[in-house]
């Protein structure tokens, strides 16, 4: 029997989380460290390797680990590096794979989250046994990892994917990253903020006027929405009618079989649901019809990056060894 282990670890504006993971996805031991706001990644990577070392020792199994797999904000599977990633206050390109891979000697793979996420359906969630789906993050942003035969896309050179960034609204909402109308500024939880904003704005002047705007997040949105409140409902309809159509023309792409949402919106259930699947049908192509799900990612949203990144990890050990 493989007792093999591979190490995931997910980079974050915040926390650094790491892990041991086996093949069969059991989380043999799981903790984190603060990433800090050091503008020099070496420091982070010397604490989590030192991290790792030491738990693997407590645990007996430094002989085990077979692999790491990261998952970080603008991390780049080709080169195993994360490129100008603003929200971890690191500057220019960082080779992190091979910053790890020196430290911890084992084969060591990185991607972005989004992508390592999907990977983890593959592997350990919903989407077991199918080589064909759309993995959607709906949080802050929106991200995506798109599978196909198999395989994650990447492109020529490794940032394919990008649905967050598709536009949906011709000269819309002003996004992050420099264009106007990209869809994560409508669906994602931030974008439904600021669809609440804008519908009580139209509506009713005088309750916009009044309420306290920093209050208003997607979780209040929600509970709004579920005791009956007419503009929070309208919010979520006009989310998933976008998020909809925009998952209809991704179908043109790539034919999927599923679409799993993961993430703090994707948690709303029905209310985001059922205008989704409303309008994707409406979009669809006639030959796709009723061919396609979407339903709410299999992975536990507390491990889904650590799983996600040590299937990274297992992928492309499995495909060393074929």
């Amino acid at each position: 029997m493989d007792q093999s282990i591979c190490a995931g670890i997910d980079i974050g504006g915040t926390n650094t989380k790491y892990s041991f993971v086996d093949r069969s996805g059991k989380i043999i031991f799981k903790s984190e460290v603060p990433t800090g706001n050091s503008a020099d990644p070496n420091e982070l990577i010397e604490r989590v390797c030192n991290e790792l070392k030491h738990s693997a020792n407590r645990l007996g199994i430094q002989d085990l680990l077979a692999g790491i797999g990261i998952g970080a904000p603008n991390g780049n599977y080709f080169s195993g590096t994360v490129e100008f990633a603003p929200n971890l206050n690191w500057y220019g390109i960082i080779p992190v794979a091979k910053m790890f891979e020196d430290r911890m000697n084992v084969k060591t793979f990185l991607t972005n989250d989004a992508n390592a996420a999907a990977m983890g359906e593959m592997y350990f969630g919903s989407a077991k046994g199918m080589k064909d789906f759309v993995f959607i993050t709906l949080g802050t942003g929106l991200g995506s990892g798109i599978v196909v035969n198999g395989d994650l896309v990447y492109g020529h050179d490794g940032f394919a994917g990008e649905m967050g960034h598709v536009i949906v609204i011709q000269n819309g909402r002003q996004c992050g990253c420099g264009r106007k109308g990209c869809l994560e500024q409508y669906c994602s939880a931030t974008g439904l903020v600021k669809t609440y904003l804008e519908f009580l704005a139209n509506e009713d002047p005088e309750k916009f006027s009044a309420i306290d705007k920093t209050t208003v997040n997607s979780k209040s949105i929600y509970e709004m929405a579920l005791s009956g409140d007419k503009v929070a409902i309208n919010s979520f309809n006009y989310t998933g009618e976008i998020l909809g159509f925009a998952l209809a023309n991704t179908v043109a792409y790539t034919s999927p079989e599923a679409f799993f949402l993961f993430g703090g919106l994707a948690e709303a259930g029905e209310l985001l649901l059922v205008p989704t699947k409303i309008s994707f049908e409406k979009n669809l192509l006639s030959i796709y019809k009723n061919k396609i799900s979407i339903s709410v990612s299999g992975l536990p949203e507390s491990d889904a990056a650590l799983l996600g990144a040590s299937s990274l990890a297992w992928n492309e050990l499995n495909k060393i060894s074929q």
